[in-house]
């Protein structure tokens, strides 16, 4: 039987309609099986250098979780914004990522001028944030879950260790040190400098310099100078991380070394280290949870999956292995609830616990922050830390610490009018 080409054509129109339709289909139907989750980091400005580890550390965990199957054969999918090193534009993009982008849960936020307006949106609309950074405690909300850790968890216990293991040549005496305190002028310092002076005083040691610096400050001659006036046995270093490359430079300059006047360091990583020359630092402490030197099975493992996948020399320090331990968290709560819905996820995530490259880490279900192992290590002239000192175990977290009331911290936290980055 012949078909006449006017026949043809309706078949023809057809097929291309049925073909057409199933691609649309397939389009849509594969962005419906997608979980689409917002990763909030600054891809540009100052704290750019800082924060691409950290995205990349996220993008790894979603890319071997989606490699074993995703969440109930369902695909993460990250959706990226820079928050251009600008709080304000950080906490419009989040709520951006919510109403428009509809993400299931946002990881990010660098600093606590950051992290407390994005906690306005999540706890606006009841959503989950998952914040990686060590900060300076003083906080807990339904909102967000803390993957960092707080001063009991690493400040307290490392100045516990420097008062009884530190001290410049010639006083090897544990009490009576004489101690300085060199910060930024933020909320960071601010806090951790009234917890190193509680300690301090316990320890019978003197306080005997306390200056804060400029955040972006190019130079740092007058405080380099007052603390070679005064003579500490140990400085405890809460300056912020990219601000450290001057300071340590500086007291390089002043032929201030390590074995004469130790640093102590908690804002400090390899990342820093990476960026400037490494020399200054060497030789002197930083306090952290996590360093790439950690010798186990599965930090190096962990390591060599960073480096397989972003580069031999791609870097990598204890924020963004907290970043990839808190996408796992989430991972692992989304697998349990065999579902990335937002709401189904915060009635799981409460009870996870798993092996990070750090160590053991559980979520604690009151704080919502978690349990970490403190360290010290030392640093070396290729930039590398060598851990010196842990806590042997996990340390459950204290925002408030409790030796002061929460009202009584509160107050104290009244009084600091100093700006937050």
């Amino acid at each position: 039987m012949n078909i006449s080409r006017k026949s043809r054509m309706p078949l023809v129109l057809l097929m291309v309609l049925l073909i057409g339709g199933a691609l649309v289909w397939h389009h849509y139907s594969s962005g419906k099986l997608s979980i689409r989750i917002g990763v909030l980091h600054s891809l540009s400005g100052p704290m750019a250098a800082s924060e691409k580890p950290l995205i990349d550390a996220i993008q790894l965990a979603i890319e071997e979780a989606n490699a074993a199957g995703g969440i109930g054969g369902q695909k993460i999918e990250a959706v990226v914004a820079d928050c251009r090193s600008d709080a304000t534009y950080c906490a419009q993009q989040a709520e951006r990522m919510i109403t428009e982008e509809h993400v299931q849960a946002l990881f990010g936020c660098w600093t606590t001028d950051c992290r407390k307006k994005v906690k306005k949106v999540v706890e606006e609309h009841r959503h989950l944030l998952f914040y990686a950074l060590r900060y300076e405690g003083m906080e807990q909300s339904p909102n967000i879950i803390y993957g960092g850790a707080i001063p009991n968890q690493l400040v307290m216990p490392a100045v516990n260790w420097a008062l009884e293991n530190l001290g410049k040549e010639g006083n090897p005496e544990k009490h009576g040190k004489r101690v300085y305190l060199a910060g930024s002028d933020y909320i960071f310092s601010q806090v951790l400098s009234i917890l190193i002076k509680d300690m301090a005083s316990a320890h019978g040691a003197v306080v005997v310099g306390e200056r804060y610096q400029p955040l972006g400050a190019a130079n740092m001659d007058d405080l380099v100078a007052d603390i070679a006036g005064q003579q500490p046995d140990i400085v405890f270093n809460t300056i912020s991380g990219p601000d450290n490359n001057v300071f340590f430079k500086t007291l390089k300059k002043n032929g201030i070394v390590a074995a004469m006047m130790p640093v102590l360091s908690f804002g400090v990583t390899e990342v820093e280290l990476k960026g400037a020359e490494t020399a200054p630092m060497a030789g002197h402490y930083a306090a952290r949870n996590y360093f790439r030197t950690i010798p186990t099975h599965e930090n190096q493992a962990f390591v060599k999956r960073f480096r397989d996948r972003f580069g031999e020399h791609a870097l990598l320090d204890s924020p963004a292995e907290a970043s990839y331990l808190n996408m796992r968290m989430w991972i692992q709560a989304a697998l349990e609830a065999s579902s990335g819905d937002l709401h189904k996820v915060q009635r799981t995530i409460l009870r996870q616990s798993l092996l990070a490259p750090e160590g053991i880490v559980s979520l604690d279900p009151v704080t919502r922050h978690v349990w970490k192992v403190a360290r010290v290590g030392r640093s070396r002239e290729d930039g590398q830390i060598d851990v010196v000192w842990d806590s042997g175990k996990p340390l459950e977290p204290a925002p408030f610490p409790a030796y002061r009331s929460r009202e009584e911290w509160n107050h104290l936290l009244e009084t600091i009018t100093s700006p937050q980055p």
